[in-house]
């Protein structure tokens, strides 16, 4: 879980620096997708382990 947290925190950062960059929009774009990405999959991970139960 700590390695998700990490990508979303990294993610958000290339979000914003692409945002303050106008040159770098892409970056932006790149950035929210990819963390968009990494939450759905830690959430989707974390509701699976709970269902499997002990």
């Amino acid at each position: 879980m700590t390695v998700i947290i990490l990508l979303v925190v990294i993610w958000a950062i290339v979000a914003v620096i692409g945002f303050a960059f106008k040159g770098l929009l892409w970056l932006a774009v790149v950035g929210i997708v990819l963390f968009v990405g990494t939450l759905a999959f830690g959430i989707t991970r974390r509701v699976i382990n709970r269902n499997q139960g002990p």
